[in-house]
Parts: structure tokens; sequence; C-alpha cells
């Protein structure tokens, strides 16, 4: 495992860290025994940063994540997230009394004291345009409940707003061999704020592992079936946002050509994204140890030649710019 700063967070973090959204729920059958395992493998292999949220599974991760400080103290940080639990979810309900109140309720789900980051949860794009809130974060802080405060953005336009704030630590974003725009600009601005970057969905939904076809069935809780057209939440947050799945499976396809000997799919997405050093960490999912098995060994393939950077760039060029490029 290699390891980065996760920027003025001070954190070191493993490159290839735990996105603990599948276990909560979302992405099908899930079995607790099976997600502690699962994390408890991560944590073997070096992994020690842990990505979740209130909503997933409406706390079921978060209560998971509890179980394995018991078992594993002072062996891993924890990241969760906060403002998806407003119904209706808008700019107006991001009030620091509400953002309190949902890290008072994380801090009781994960048994602890303090909240090593909390992240806000995809607000509307507004919500970075009220520095009142900020100030109520950083006011928040110093009641000594959470360390560090970060963002969790569906757009470049708010990753590169939210950085401006002395209060953000770090960033989450969209970054992956079919979402390439976050490399353009906000990686440079990144670093030049000292800011940590935690890379999700970095196997677009699955698509990216190579295993997923025209006749691949999923279950009705999984959003790569509710969500396909954003009919939940943010279209971007399913296969990346896109849209055209022929175009996607194509896409796919030649990245295949691409994968080192002895190495997956899987592996090579996730050995592309490290290959960008304002990238903290990258945060896939696991449901099953043998996944973070997978998973982690990208941590250890070597450096991409220039030359297969290119075609990887070329591959997004032909058949997802077009679709999420400035979109998102």
């Amino acid at each position: 495992m290699q390891y980065r700063t996760l920027g003025k967070t001070g954190f070191n973090v493993s490159t290839i860290s735990f996105g603990a959204w599948a276990v909560g729920g979302s992405w099908g059958d899930v079995n607790d025994d099976e997600s502690l395992a699962a994390m408890r493998r991560a944590l073997d292999k070096g992994v020690n940063f842990i990505d979740t949220a209130d909503v997933y599974g409406d706390g079921r991760s978060e209560r998971l994540i509890a179980k394995l400080l018991k078992e594993r103290p002072r062996q891993f940080k924890v990241a969760t997230k906060a403002g998806r639990r407003l119904s209706p979810h808008v700019a107006s309900g991001y009030t620091p009394a509400n953002i309190e109140a949902f890290v008072d309720r994380s801090l009781k789900n994960l048994g602890v004291d303090t909240l090593d980051l909390v992240q806000l949860h995809c607000p509307p794009t507004e919500v970075y345009y009220q520095p009142a809130l900020f100030d109520g974060l950083a006011a928040i802080a110093k009641k000594g409940k959470v360390r560090f405060w970060g963002v969790s953005v569906e757009k470049v336009e708010e990753a590169l707003k939210a950085i401006n704030y002395d209060v953000v630590a770090t960033v989450q974003i969209i970054f992956n061999a079919f979402r390439l725009r976050p490399a353009e600009l906000f990686f440079r601005e990144a670093k030049a704020h000292d800011i940590g970057v935690l890379a999700r969905v970095p196997l677009a939904s699955g698509l990216l592992t190579g295993k997923i076809t025209r006749d691949t069935q999923f279950a009705k809780d999984d959003h790569r079936n509710f969500n396909r057209h954003g009919q939940a939440f943010d279209v971007g947050e399913t296969f990346s946002g896109l849209e055209d799945f022929d175009a996607a499976l194509a896409a796919v396809e030649e990245l295949k050509k691409l994968v080192p000997p002895g190495a997956s799919l899987t592996q090579f997405a996730l050995r592309w994204i490290l290959m960008f050093d304002a990238v903290s960490c990258a945060i896939p999912g696991a449901k099953r140890p043998d996944q973070v098995d997978s998973n982690v060994a990208a941590a250890d393939l070597p450096p991409l030649s220039d030359a297969t950077m290119a075609t990887v760039q070329r591959v997004y060029d032909t058949y997802a710019r077009r679709q999420v490029h400035d979109r998102w």
C-alpha cells in the first residue's frame, strides 16, 4: 500500500481507501457480516481511511463502522457526510443548526466524541455562495465535534468555489477514466490551496470493472437500476453520467486493451487515477473481502506510460466527453 497526505488535515491516508456506500445500501443485497469482513480485510491490507455518509442505509453504514472502530481503535480515520437528510434537499436547509444536528447524529452512530472529517454532501450549487454557512462550520469545529470539514461535490465549479473557504480542507469529486474534467484546472488549484482530494465513483459504478454487459440485470434497490437517468438523484452518480450505455461499453472494450498482463481492468482504472498527484486517495466500494483484495492491489502496480495515458484521453474524447465534460 502507498500513502499520501490528505491536504491540510495532515492525515496520511492509503491511496486506495474504502468507500462505504455499498455496505449501507443502494447497491443490491448486502450482508452486514460480509461487509464487516470486507472492511477488516481492507485494514489488514493497509487501508487506513473509510468514507461513509449518514444517509448510506439511513445510518447503517456508520453503525457498521462503529463496530470496527471498537475492534480496531486508532487504526483508521473515518470521513462521513451531512446534508442529504434534508427533506426537501434545498439550499435554504443548509444552516449551521441543521448541519450540527446531523453531526450529532453521526457522532452517536459512530460512537465517537469527535468526527475526523465531515463533508457537506453534494449540496445545491447555491450553498457554496453562502459564506455564513462556512463560518458556522468553523464554529462547530471549535466546539470539538469535528476535526476537519470538507465538501463532496457534483461539479468542478462547486469545487473551485469551496476551496476558497479556509474551513474547507478536502474535496470529494467524481474522477475516473470517464470523468476527466477535474484534472484540467481543479487539481492545480487544489494543490495550490493544500486541499486533500478524494476521487469518488472511481470505477464508474462498476463499468470500469469490465464485468457489466448489456444483459446485466441490477436489483430493484440498486441505483444502477433506479437512477440510470437521474430519477432519484444526480445522474452523474450512476455510471458517471454516461447515459449512452452502448458508447460506455464500447469505451470499456477499448480500455481493456491497455490493461497490463496480470492485472484487471479494475486495478488499471484505479492505478490510472493515482497517476495524478493531486489525488490523495481513491475510494472504491467493496461488499466482499475478495473485492477489497482486487482494489488494494492497484496501489502497487507500476506507473502507467505516457502512451497509455494518452490513449485513455483519446478513449475519453471519443466516447465520453460529449456526454459529460461540460455538464459537471
